[in-house]
This record gives structure tokens, C-alpha cells and sequence, in this order.
């Protein structure tokens, strides 16, 4: 099957209400195509502007490593030397009564356990001790958008467990401090500038409001109804596990920047030996565990390929084997909840996303498109 027709059977069975995809390799982009409308008159196509949610967490992961490329941050230095508040975050342990149990952490976090999610830090979505804990307590989730909401306990200590979490927004706060700018103006500069990510933002900005894509959210009947989610606007803290809006077309320049080991089109933003250590294993012993649902209308269990390895690169989840007919071994991706997914394969050459805007994340029906949509790029 083709890829323009992994796409149309997909929206013609529901299974998606739109979706785009693109492929790349270094030189270029070597496929492109829609299929449905994003917004009622809108037809979807690689300048359809989408909540990218999660894939929000690369990018801040890439700010970092140009600071660390520059030399004026390290994968070791502890969190709280830049961010002393940091210091204030305690390990869950139990409760006594409604009054949770903590005590200090027995590692100091560092910008490698942030960037990895082995600090310690989990959201609510796939696990339920987060949850209970703000039932309890009253913290807010981290969509408030509040520098308050980023106080989730820790659950383990730093460096024991992969737990998916809000670690990445703390790492943007290092970029923030160190760099002396507020994250959108770093990324302004130091990324998207270079890259000519021009609809990248943390905003919804003029030239981009007439092409968002909608959001739908399957019904128990198993239809899809209109749904509202975004990034909270003009929040306190651009937290970067979440808060950007981008396009196929930009995110596929952001893949290929690294498929061209840290420049694209003439423009540098990392070196080569930079790129090579920002997609190294940066878990050590520990691996990716799945992702059991605490919240399925929000998203569904989440284990991609069963059975093999996944690590952490310092911006991605990385794959340590070859997957017959997808990805090679040191492939990088990860996706948004409302369903943008990508991953690009250096050791293959290609780069690829597949975007739509809707929740369960990774629901079965979903999860099959993407499965054929990449066994097809393969195969072309």
C-alpha cells in the first residue's frame, strides 16, 4: 500500500478524521500528502498549523544541548545549581492520612535525568500516584501553565526509574536562567531563525490562525465530536513539554537538521559531535517502560514495538534494535497526545511525521495507521 492510500483508508474508515504525512531524508523532502479536512473548510495539508503538544519535548531538549554544545551547561549539572527552587521537591513515599509523606531525594537531579524522565518527576496521565496526590492536595496540572503546577513530587529517586513526566519544562527553565532569555526568544533565535521554522511558535499568531487544525475526541459510539485542548495561552512559564504549535513542514526541517548531523541549509545550530552525543543512550542500565493508562479518554496504553529495547537519547526515545521492514537501530521519535508522531532513522536516511489532532492518544485504530504509514515509507 502507498502512502497517499495508507492515508485516505484511514480517514475514509474513521479511523482518523484527517491526517498528513511527510517524508525526508537529508537532501530533502521526498514525500508529501493530506487527506480530509483539519477544520471544516479547510483542506489538511504540510502548512496545516497543529498542536504538537509533546513533540514540544525535543525541541527544549535541543535548546539545552546548544548550551551544552557551547560549553555553558553540562548532561551532569544539578538542576538545582541553576534552579535552587528545584532543591524544594521532595520523593513521594506514602501518606499519613491526607498528608503526604516525603522526604528529600537521595540524588540530585541533573539536566541528563530531566531530559531522559528518569528524574523522578511522572505525569498524572499514566500513572495514578500524581493523580491522587493533586486530588488530594489541590496541585494543579501542568496545563495551568503556572511555575506553581511544576511542583509535582517526585515519585522515584533520580536516576532509578524512566517514568514520563514534566522534566523537560524544568529543563527549560535552565535554558532560561542560563541564557538570560525567556525560552520563546531563545528558541526565536538559536533554532527556529536558522531552521526557517516560520510557523513554529508558542503562539497562535496571525499568519497561522486561518490554518489550525481542529480537535476531535472519539465517542463511546466511536465517532468523533468536536473537542477542546491547547497549550494554555500567554501562560507563566512556556513549558517546554508542551506549549508549541508547529507544522509538518517545519517539524520535518527540525528532523532533517540532525539527519545533516546539526545544520540545514547552510545553517548550524549544532555540531557534529554535538548531535552525536545528544542521540547516544543517555539512560545508562535503565530502558523505557510502558505506559499503562490512568486516563484512557485521554490516552490509551502506549508500548511501541513489544518485545525490544527502547532507550533515551538526551532528546528522544531511541531504539536499540532493527525493526523488520520500519526502523534501524539508533532510530529517534516520539509524538504529541493529540497524535503527531514522527522519528527520523540516520542509520536509513529518513525522517518522517504523521500528524492528526485527535484523543485517545495512541488508540488502536490510530496505532495501526502509523504502523502501515511507516512500513510504506520503508517500502518506497
Amino acid at each position: 500500500m502507498g502512502l497517499q492510500e495508507v492515508l485516505d483508508r484511514a480517514v475514509r474508515q474513521q479511523d482518523v478524521p484527517f491526517a498528513v504525512g511527510m517524508t525526508g531524508n537529508a537532501a530533502g523532502i521526498t514525500w508529501s500528502g493530506a487527506a480530509g479536512e483539519a477544520a471544516p473548510g479547510l483542506p489538511a495539508g504540510p502548512d496545516t498549523v497543529f498542536r504538537i503538544f509533546s513533540m514540544t519535548k525535543a525541541v527544549g531538549s535541543t535548546a539545552a544541548m546548544i548550551l551544552i554544545d557551547r560549553g555553558e551547561l553540562d548532561f551532569e549539572t544539578p538542576v538545582e545549581e541553576v534552579l535552587p527552587e528545584f532543591a524544594e521537591l521532595r520523593v513521594l513515599e506514602g501518606w499519613d492520612g491526607d498528608t503526604p509523606r516525603l522526604r528529600a531525594p537521595r540524588v540530585k537531579a541533573t539536566a541528563r535525568h530531566l531530559a531522559t524522565h528518569t528524574s523522578g518527576l511522572e505525569y498524572e496521565f499514566w500513572n495514578t500516584a500524581p493523580q491522587d496526590y493533586m486530588a488530594r492536595t489541590g496541585h494543579p496540572s501542568i496545563l495551568a501553565g503556572t511555575k506553581a503546577a511544576m511542583f509535582y513530587p517526585m515519585l522515584t529517586d533520580p536516576g532509578t526509574r524512566w517514568g514520563y513526566g514534566v522534566g523537560i519544562d524544568w529543563l527549560g527553565l535552565m535554558v532560561e536562567r542560563i541564557s538570560g532569555r525567556r525560552i520563546d526568544a531563545f528558541l526565536k533565535e538559536n533554532l527556529f531563525g536558522p531552521l526557517g521554522m516560520e510557523d513554529t511558535d508558542v503562539e497562535v499568531r496571525d499568519h497561522m490562525a486561518p490554518r489550525l487544525a481542529g480537535v476531535k475526541a472519539r465517542g463511546e459510539g466511536g465517532g468523533f465530536a468536536d473537542f477542546a485542548l491547547a497549550p494554555p495561552s500567554n501562560p507563566e512559564v512556556y513549558g517546554m513539554g508542551h506549549a508549541l504549535y508547529s507544522t509538518p513542514q517545519d517539524y520535518m526541517r527540525f528532523l532533517r537538521m540532525f539527519l545533516n548531523r546539526g545544520a540545514l541549509d547552510g545553517n548550524r545550530v549544532l555540531s557534529e559531535e554535538g548531535v552525536a552525543r545528544m542521540l547516544e543512550n543517555h539512560m545508562g542500565p535503565l530502558s523505557f517502560e510502558p505506559m499503562l493508562t490512568a486516563a484512557p479518554p485521554v490516552t490509551a496504553d502506549f508500548d511501541p514495538f513489544p518485545g525490544t529495547v527502547k532507550t533515551h537519547s538526551f532528546g528522544f526515545m531511541r531504539n536499540e534494535s532493527d525493526i523488520p521492514g520500519m526502523r534501524r537501530a539508533g532510530s529517534q521519535g516520539w509524538a504529541g497526545v493529540l497524535n503527531t508522531h514522527y522519528w527520523f532513522d540516520p542509520a536509513s536516511d529518513l525522517a518522517a511525521v504523521i500528524m492528526t489532532q485527535t484523543l485517545p492518544f495512541v488508540e488502536p485504530r490510530f496505532m495501526r495507521t502509523y504502523e502501515a504509514f511507516e512500513r510504506a515509507a520503508y517500502a518506497a
